[in-house]
């Protein structure tokens, strides 16, 4: 399926689930309080209006997690199955975000019935809208009719490439070898077959060929797509934007901006401010035992590399002696980390009372003020010091530093301190660089939650 033409596609289905979703939690709450009239039962009636907040969060954030879920993509090879389990894990997410307004925001919940009865009649209507319309649409489909025109090996590697859903809304009328053929016959077959556009498959050698063709398409009025794969990278993801009223083809090995990743830093103030407000008293017991048990501030700041190595103070809770970092000279010959990055085990710096907040990760608690101002995120690689990043061996390594830091990450969840050579734990940052999703930044928070219950891989 066209990019554009799926846009324009997800979109609908997006507002369409969102109409769902309210005419369910409608349905499921007249359904629990004046369905069972018929019992002739005592019962009270719960006003609508204690309901409405779900409608807050259901609305927006329901397409949301499908979409998340992969519940818009390949809709004409999905199975029934496929989808319901799609639609009964964004249930689940919808059901932790309720279930964190009810505890943290103190909102109103009065039967659990009504969420109940919700799920079950939003994934069955969600299950109809899916199959009513994945039916109409195979049934009502039009081939939309194109060109191909370039090198014949580079045509057949792109119709080689098409997917399912593409073959289906496409029909190749005629190909088209710009290198042996005048631009007069692209134009005749313009004219005979009636296309709606031609796409170009050549590679830079045909370029100047390539350019009088696409003229050829302008004074026609049809539109022309030339594939961009005549510049070969092997991470950076090609895309198009604008810039000083030029077109620009942008190559990007990070993750671009978009709603997803405007959500994701909604999702890391909201985290950091009721984190903040959770352990505000754990917090300000553990500072004042900071005080009383060594000398020193509670609070340790040192200046690490934030996105594109951009210095910011980043915060901790102080775990060393006051004067850790003028003996960490001492220490460097006893370094376990194959690497720039400094690490030695039974440290002598580190306080008794330090010795848990590390074991239990306490001592990185006071990030949250650091992802509260925008330095930091809930997920990204591990902030580094100046130092260490300045002793990088190779320039590949500074990938990592393309996001912003964050509390967890790949390696925090992979055993932390077992990983004891650096290249190791850049191929995981780099991992999480090359896949991230919203719903890998939610895996790496749940997963986050044993591994500093039980310190895992901490020392």
């Amino acid at each position: 399926m066209l990019a554009r033409q799926q846009e324009l596609n997800t979109q609908f289905h997006q507002l369409l689930d969102a109409l769902l979703l309210a005419l369910s939690l409608f349905a499921a709450h007249s359904l629990r309080f004046y369905g069972t009239s018929w019992l002739d039962l005592p019962y009270s009636i719960d006003p609508f209006q204690n309901y409405q907040w779900l409608l807050v969060v259901i609305i927006p954030f329901g397409p949301i997690i499908l979409d998340l879920q992969g519940f818009y993509q390949s809709p004409f090879n999905k199975t029934l199955w496929k989808s319901f389990v799609q639609i009964v894990r964004t249930m689940f997410y919808l059901g932790i975000l309720v279930s964190a307004c009810v505890i943290f925001l103190r909102l109103p919940l009065t039967s659990r019935a009504v969420p109940l009865l919700f799920i079950f009649i939003a994934t069955a209507l969600l299950l109809l809208k899916e199959r009513l319309l994945v039916r109409r649409l195979r049934r009502r489909a039009v081939r939309e009719r194109v060109l191909f025109a370039g090198v014949p090996q580079d045509i057949a590697a792109l119709e080689g490439s098409l997917t399912t859903e593409e073959s289906m809304l496409l029909q190749v009328v005629d190909r088209i070898d710009i290198e042996k053929r005048p631009v007069g016959d692209l134009v005749e077959a313009m004219h005979r077959h009636s296309v709606s556009r031609v796409i170009f498959a050549a590679g830079h050698g045909q370029l100047n060929r390539v350019e009088q063709a696409i003229g050829a398409c302008e004074v026609e009025g049809v539109p022309a797509w030339l594939v961009a794969n005549f510049i070969q990278t092997a991470i950076a993801k090609p895309d198009f934007d604008a810039f000083g009223g030029r077109p620009m083809l942008v190559f990007r090995s990070t993750p671009d901006v978009s709603w997803a990743y405007r959500i994701k830093g909604l999702i890391d103030r909201f985290g950091a401010l009721v984190a903040l407000i959770v352990l505000a008293l754990p917090m300000l017991i553990v500072a004042l035992g900071i005080r009383l048990t060594s000398k020193g501030p509670a609070i340790f700041k040192q200046e690490r590399a934030g996105k594109n190595g951009k210095p910011f103070v980043m915060y901790k809770f102080r775990s060393m002696a006051s004067d850790a970092e003028m003996r960490r000279a001492e220490l460097l010959p006893f370094n376990q980390m194959r690497g720039p990055v400094f690490k030695v085990a039974g440290d002598p710096r580190i306080t008794p009372l330090g010795r848990w907040l590390r074991r239990t990760s306490m001592d990185e608690t006071p990030q949250l003020l650091n992802v509260l101002k925008g330095n930091m995120s809930l997920v990204g690689p591990r902030p580094l010091p100046l130092y260490e990043v300045e002793k990088f061996e190779n320039t590949a390594q500074r990938r990592r530093l393309s996001v912003k830091p964050g509390l967890t990450c790949l390696w925090q969840i992979s055993g932390r301190n077992q990983v004891m050579d650096f290249s190791d734990w850049v191929k995981l940052d780099l991992e999480y660089i090359d896949r991230w999703s919203l719903g890998l930044d939610l895996k790496i928070l749940f997963r986050t939650v044993p591994a500093v219950l039980f310190g895992l891989g901490a020392k």
